[in-house]
């Protein structure tokens, strides 16, 4: 079986990434941050809220439940979105790191 070159990246940076693709999307975001404010499980609310078709705003909670960012039940017809604790509270420890090394490496800027 052939080994690809994300293989060798460690479990870390691949998590990190995995999360930056998913939030590589405004429409993302927007998403995100509705379910954030309103705290709770919302259905149909997040196509009313975004410019988007109910199509387009299925396939980026696809994108956000794949990545786990988000969970998503069934009920009936209707599907009802919340954000993941577990995972928010990882992406924000995952990009605090990333941002304390990126930082850390402005402070002793050898080059340019």
């Amino acid at each position: 079986m052939a080994i690809s070159k994300s293989d060798e990246f460690n479990a870390r940076i691949a998590t990190l990434a995995r999360y930056a693709k998913a939030l590589a999307h405004p429409a993302r975001l927007a998403i995100l941050e509705t379910l954030a404010k309103k705290a709770t499980c919302i259905c149909g609310e997040i196509v009313e809220v975004l410019p988007l078709a109910q199509s387009t705003v299925s396939q980026h909670l696809k994108e956000l439940k794949e990545a786990e960012l988000i969970t998503g039940k069934i009920d009936g017809l209707k599907s009802c979105y919340c954000l993941n604790p577990e995972a928010i509270e990882e992406l924000e420890k995952l990009f605090g790191s990333l941002m304390k090394n990126l930082n850390k490496g402005l402070s002793t800027k050898k080059c340019c």
